[in-house]
């Protein structure tokens, strides 16, 4: 059934639907010790698209039951273009760029950077061996921001960000569907040249990939929702679509702390969580 979570470490699967019950059975009241987790792109919205009126409806209804937040890798400036201006206050709480911008009840609590972490020679080495790999890189087209400097993170597209959406489409069919595997080939690259900077490369949305510190997955959010910031969640419910390893969303989903759900699109998500939490 899609409904069952995915067996995962630590938590059986017998153990996840006791859980699941447990949770459909106390619908009477909003559940403060339980959180519904969202990744962005092909969970809660069509990928670098806005969010349909549907979903913003559903998020409110979800919200009366249970604690609800958004886990992206993008910064906030790219999530109030898809979850709107007032996406701080349209959740409970709300982590950019994997938590590494964390806020609730629309306050930030933290902020942490790469470049204080790294410093600015590895990034600089690891930013010019990018993009001469890119130079040399033959694929159909390029446009142009191949790589753009987050708080916490770098993300790298060999097509560039400035790509229309017909070019999004066409280099996600050719990359993935198609077999062609330039992202792929390119994280390998760097995990070999690199080794030594403990970085995590993750494959996320359509053209790009992310660089950032081992740990700094969406995993990093996770501890927001812990002592000492929070005492009272129990349980923590992560829906994304990228849940295969080497995917953004894989190390948060195969997580102990975490019950997993993997979807296929925005109406899948609604239709798995409305089961789950909204039916009476």
């Amino acid at each position: 059934s899609p409904l069952t979570p995915t067996r995962k470490r630590g938590v059986s699967s017998s153990g996840e639907l006791r859980l699941r019950t447990s949770v459909i059975r106390t619908m009477s009241g909003k559940r403060t010790d339980v959180i519904c987790l969202f990744d962005v792109d092909g969970t809660l919205t069509v990928p670098r698209k806005p969010a349909e009126e549907a979903t913003y409806q559903f998020l409110a209804k979800l919200r009366e039951k249970v604690l609800t937040g958004v886990v992206g890798g993008s910064d906030l400036a790219k999530q109030h273009e898809q979850l709107g201006e007032d996406c701080l206050d349209k959740f409970d709480f709300f982590f950019p760029e994997n938590g590494l911008a964390a806020y609730k009840a629309g306050q930030l609590i933290k902020k942490t950077s790469i470049k204080e972490h790294l410093g600015d020679d590895k990034l600089k080495k690891l930013i010019n061996f990018a993009l001469h790999y890119i130079a040399d890189l033959d694929i159909p087209i390029k446009r142009g921001t191949f790589i753009e400097f987050r708080n916490g993170m770098l993300n790298v597209s060999p097509i560039g960000r400035n790509c229309s959406q017909e070019e999004r489409d066409e280099f996600e069919r050719l990359d993935i569907h198609e077999g062609k595997g330039w992202r792929a080939a390119f994280v390998a690259k760097l995990q070999e040249e690199f080794a030594d900077y403990d970085l995590t490369f993750s494959i996320g949305g359509q053209i790009s990939f992310d660089i950032f510190p081992r740990g700094w997955d969406k995993t990093f959010s996770l501890q927001f929702l812990e002592p000492p910031y929070e005492n009272g969640i129990k349980e923590v419910h992560f829906f994304g679509d990228k849940t295969y390893k080497g995917g953004n969303d894989y190390e948060i989903y195969t997580s102990p702390k975490t019950v997993g759900y993997s979807v296929k699109s925005p109406a899948d998500t609604i239709s798995i969580c409305t089961e789950l939490f909204l039916k009476d």
